[in-house]
């Protein structure tokens, strides 16, 4: 009889690291059972840059997550980013041997194998080869051409890599805890399976993430990813922003951001704070809080639409903007980014899960959360494999050297002793 299946979803942060744990029933409906978070330390733009901090905070969120879904979690999904993940698309092209009648399963990871043949910096690794459309013989578009009949087989990746020591220094951390990492998904891809619907994707989406220490960003085009990338600025810049000009500490610039900031500046006079115990009588110009934010958020938005505008894709795109990340809820970040990429916005709640109301209301939740569903697609269409075999398999020898071949042999001393008892061997 069949089972429901519990994920973890991770997200370490900037600002925040939160734990997500989402069953998923035998239906393929998902409920989140429990969400765990605590303040990030230890982690700029994304990324580690102290363990012991960071690890402490991480286990803080650990621990609620578990208290809260009376689950005890040993492996998780992880979600990374930063500046550092870079993208491309590339074309892989096989011809079909003349023996052979119909395409082959054996095909398509050929065919993935060439299109990943590329030359990327010697220390990055491949993280996601996401098939954009396969062609039969010239015929477009084809769905599922394993079982078809042809000669040539091409297939369009979107192909996502980073620097490899930077991605396990991360699942280091993890695994320290300890936990083992099923897989490892960047942001954005994993925001994307639960704010944006096929629909928009096929329409053309451009989904922006905007978190405390990046600004991750996945395109779609016709169905199918066609840009991904990340950028180093996030709402903690903004804050710093404030801080410097207005000459308070950052304690206070974050507050009066979350509570009293907007990205497009109001015609309003100073304003007397007296409703927050660190702010009250303090006499802020909200005009100048929101100069300061909408000169950061315009030259962060201006600086991908320039990015993304190169090919003339930003046109195509029947769906619009869709903002999402914990920054996204800034008051009139929508407009502003409307009049940027000149596109319809959109903020949307996460809406094809049950349980906690909260969670689906909080745009920063939607990688956590995402990554629930990104593991739900995942394993219903790839061979079962071990969290070490995965992990290793996608860059490329992470767990490799002297200890990896002493566990193999190890392991296999144990398989022949345990076939010769039982008289296999």
């Amino acid at each position: 009889m069949a089972k429901s299946t519990i994920y973890v979803g991770l997200e370490i942060g900037t600002s925040k690291i939160c734990v997500v744990v989402g069953e998923v029933r035998v239906d393929g409906a998902i409920k989140i059972l429990g969400v765990g978070q605590a303040p990030s330390r230890g982690v700029r733009k994304g990324e580690i840059v102290d363990f012991e901090n960071a690890q402490a905070c991480l286990h803080d969120a650990l621990v609620r997550a578990e208290d809260r879904s009376d689950v005890m979690i040993n492996n998780v999904f992880l979600a990374i980013t930063g500046a550092h993940i870079k993208s491309f698309n590339n074309r892989g092209t096989i011809r079909i041997p003349e023996e052979q009648n119909e395409i082959t399963s054996e095909d398509l990871e050929e065919v993935k194998e060439i299109a990943r043949d590329v030359d990327i910096p010697q220390e990055n690794v491949f993280l996601h080869s996401i098939v954009r459309d396969y062609y039969v013989d010239g015929q477009e578009k084809v769905k599922q051409p394993a079982g078809r009949l042809g000669k040539i087989l091409e297939a369009d990746y979107h192909i996502i890599h980073s620097i490899k020591t930077r991605v396990q220094n991360t699942i280091r951390c993890v695994r320290e805890i300890p936990l083992d990492v099923e897989d490892v998904v960047f942001s954005p891809v994993a925001s994307a399976q639960v704010v944006l619907t096929q629909e928009h994707k096929d329409r053309g989406a451009l989904l922006l993430d905007i978190g405390g220490g990046t600004t991750d960003y996945v395109m779609y085009s016709g169905g199918s990813i066609s840009r991904s990338g990340s950028i180093g600025v996030g709402g903690d810049h903004i804050t710093n922003d404030i801080s410097v000009v207005m000459k308070i500490p950052l304690t206070k610039a974050e507050r009066l951001k979350v509570k009293y900031g907007a990205a497009i500046v109001p015609d309003t006079g100073p304003m007397v704070i007296d409703d927050d115990p660190q702010l009250a009588g303090r006499e802020i110009d909200s005009t100048l809080l929101s100069e300061i934010i909408n000169a950061r958020m315009t030259e962060t938005l201006e600086r991908l639409r320039d990015q993304l505008s190169q090919d003339g894709e930003l046109a195509a795109l029947g769906a619009g903007v869709f903002l999402t990340g914990g920054c996204s809820k800034l008051d009139g970040l929508d407009k502003l980014t409307e009049q940027i990429f000149n596109l319809p916005v959109s903020r949307r709640n996460i809406g094809s899960m049950s349980g906690a109301s909260a969670a689906f209301e909080n745009p920063q939740y939607s990688t956590p959360m995402g990554l629930i569903r990104y593991a739900q697609i995942l394993d219903a269409n790839r061979p079962k494999l071990s969290p070490i075999q995965r992990i290793g398999k996608k860059l490329g020898g992470i767990f490799s050297g002297s200890k990896l071949l002493i566990w193999c042999g190890v392991l296999l001393a144990g398989f022949l002793l345990v076939g010769s008892l039982l008289g296999t061997f």
